[in-house]
Order: structure tokens, then C-alpha cells, then sequence
């Protein structure tokens, strides 16, 4: 969405210009229709909206699940920005979204009276490859290997999410009193912001062993029930790992396509950028995860924590229902990159086009 100012290159050359969107046709749509949006808010902000964005095919956008560039004062340069690219995304030749049909059968939709540029599902791409062997993954991958089937809960922010130290020993009472088994990729807190590890990588370099930030004696209560690993995991085969019951996750869309390829249902922490409205869609539209509940003052508690885990991980109709609806997206997924799958026929389409401008020429 930051590349548009490659069309005066595409231009000059006398190609095409095509925008790769790596977030949900959700944000997309969100995206390309904010011009129309932001004429008809008037004098209001966005965030003091009441009623919900309704988009084609999508569920509705409430203001406090909006991306944080939507939340700032539409007189502020960050708007700006933003409603800058919207309008010259709109000029691009094509756009190649990274979703399926199955997942998001809107993909394209736009109200009436709205011309939306051609827009191409040619996912879900992921990482499948497993990682070279370190023995940190060893380690991760071994522990796994001793655990039942669908018992472990796997907890993660992605690269980029980081939480209070409130929040993070909170967290890990959470997990100790839903009494199920763990695996947690933590990173050291951020009092400032939930998007810490971006910009903190310095205190992420070598693992604390100490990690003063969880509370005294969790990591001696809970040795051999659970494992912390401070430092980078290997999320693809940890999800594709038989022992993975359920993912804690942020929502970040490379995460929330991991885990339906890999059938795991979602338990949705969000935490910046789109990842609200993705844990909407996962809850709402596709029904594979279910969103924890946030307190006063935007505080998980402990006792929350454990509950979601256990509606999960725990024998159920509710488990059940999240398993079934995962099971189905999985295999959706699965065919729309097939031979003969949407994905795979839209990419053909946007190549066999590519071929006929160069054949011109």
C-alpha cells in the first residue's frame, strides 16, 4: 500500500502497474473506498462514529476496531497520508491481494457507482519450507514431540506485538491457571506501545534467562507443563506440529493464514494496525477463532485468559464447532491453490495479461 509511487516508474517504462496487498481484502476494501468514506463523515472523526463502515461483503467496522492511521484527527498529516494513498491505490492497473475467494468471497465487491480497479485473490501465500535446523528450534520442535495430540496452546504476538509487564505476568497467570499445556514466544514488555518489538530489537538480541518480568517462581511451577523461548521460534512447524491444540495470536494476517493452513482454531488478542478487524472476520464471518474479552481499561485479566483457553482446548460444542469451521477453511484454502483453484487460475489470468502487454509491444 506504500508502493504507489512506483506508477511514475511503471509509467515510464510502459508497463503495467500492479500493487501486491499482503493484509485481508477486508483492509483492502477498507482502503480503496476511504475516499467516499471520508467525503461523507462531514465534520465528525472517525473514531467518534456510532454507527459501523459497512462494506460489500464484509462484516461491519465498529470505530474502536479501526487501524490506528484512521483513529488520528483527519487534519493530521498521518490521515493525509493515508487517504493520499487510498486515492492513488485507486489508479493502479491491478491489485494482487493475499486471501482466497473461499475465505473472502467478497473480494472485488464494490457499491454501486464504484469503480474499484481489478483486484486478484492469489492466496493464501505462506511460508511452508521448513526453517534450516538450529538448536533452538530442536529444542521447540523436541518438546512437541513428547506432547499429546491438540494439547499444547501456542502463544504469540508475531515479530512485532509486545505487551505491558502488567499484561505479560498477567498472561502467564493466565496460562498456569488454565492448567493446559504451552509453548509461549515471549518478548520482553513495552510500557509504550503494542508494537514494541519493531523498534526494539536491541532488547531482543540475547535471551534474558532471568525474565524478571514474570512473576516469581512460573517458570519453576510450570517446568514441564509449559516452555518460554525469548527469542525467534519457528511458527510454521510449530503450527504444523499434531501437538497444537489452539493459537493465542495477535491476528496478524501471515499468522492468521498460518493457522488455517495448518487447522488450528484462534484465540484472537489483537493488538495494532488491522489486526482488530482481522479477529472480527476469523470470529464473525469465518468462525474459526474466538475473541478474548477485554477488560476495563484495555486489561486482560488472568482469569479471562484462562477461560478462552479452555473454551478452546477443552471438549465442548463450542471446540467443536471452532474445529469443524477451521477443518473447512483449511481445506478451502488447500483447493484454492490447486491446478484448477481460484488462486491459482487468477494469477495465471494476471500472468497470461502481463504476456499480451509485452507482446504488444
Amino acid at each position: 500500500m506504500i508502493g504507489t509511487p512506483a506508477r511514475v516508474v511503471a509509467d515510464k517504462l510502459g508497463v503495467p502497474f500492479y500493487m501486491f496487498f499482503t493484509s485481508p481484502w477486508m483492509l483492502l476494501s477498507l482502503f480503496l473506498h476511504l475516499p467516499a468514506i471520508d467525503a461523507a463523515r462531514g465534520q465528525g472523526e472517525h473514531r467518534d462514529a456510532t454507527a459501523p463502515i459497512l462494506l460489500p461483503g464484509c462484516v461491519p467496522i465498529h470505530a474502536h476496531d479501526l487501524p490506528s492511521s484512521m483513529l488520528a484527527d483527519r487534519s493530521s498529516e498521518t490521515y493525509a497520508g493515508l487517504l493520499a494513498m487510498a486515492m492513488d491505490a485507486a489508479t493502479a492497473d491491478g491489485i494482487l491481494v493475499n486471501t482466497f475467494r473461499e475465505g473472502e468471497r467478497a473480494v472485488g465487491a464494490a457499491p454501486e457507482g464504484v469503480k474499484l480497479p481489478p483486484v486478484h485473490a492469489v492466496g493464501p501465500l505462506v511460508w511452508t519450507r521448513r526453517p534450516v535446523s538450529d538448536d533452538r528450534e530442536h529444542r521447540c520442535l523436541s518438546w512437541l514431540d513428547q506432547q499429546p495430540r491438540r494439547s499444547v496452546v501456542y502463544v504469540s504476538f508475531g515479530s512485532g506485538g509486545t505487551l505491558t509487564w502488567q499484561q505479560t505476568a498477567e498472561l502467564a497467570l493466565g496460562l498456569e491457571q488454565s492448567q493446559h499445556r504451552f509453548i509461549w514466544a515471549i518478548k520482553r514488555p513495552d510500557q509504550d506501545t503494542p508494537s514494541g518489538a519493531f523498534f526494539g530489537t536491541a532488547h531482543q538480541a540475547k535471551e534474558d534467562t532471568t525474565m524478571e518480568f514474570l512473576p516469581n517462581g512460573f517458570i519453576e511451577r510450570t517446568r514441564g507443563v509449559g516452555l518460554v523461548v525469548q527469542s525467534w521460534v519457528p511458527q510454521t512447524a510449530i503450527l504444523g506440529h499434531m501437538s497444537i491444540g489452539c493459537f493465542v495470536t495477535h491476528c496478524g494476517w501471515n499468522s492468521t493464514l498460518e493457522s488455517v493452513s495448518n487447522e488450528v482454531p484462534m484465540i484472537a488478542w489483537p493488538l495494532y494496525a488491522e489486526q482488530k478487524m482481522n479477529a472480527a472476520m476469523m470470529e464473525v464471518q469465518t468462525k474459526v477463532a474466538i475473541r478474548i474479552n477485554v477488560g476495563s481499561k484495555r486489561f486482560i485479566t488472568k482469569k479471562e485468559i484462562a477461560r478462552a483457553i479452555k473454551r478452546v482446548m477443552e471438549e465442548g460444542e463450542e471446540a467443536e464447532r471452532l474445529r469443524q469451521c477451521i477443518g473447512e477453511l483449511k481445506d478451502k484454502s488447500v483447493l484454492a491453490l490447486s491446478k484448477d483453484g481460484c488462486s491459482t487460475s487468477a494469477l495465471a489470468q494476471v500472468v497470461h495479461s502481463w504476456k499480451c502487454t509485452v507482446g504488444k509491444k
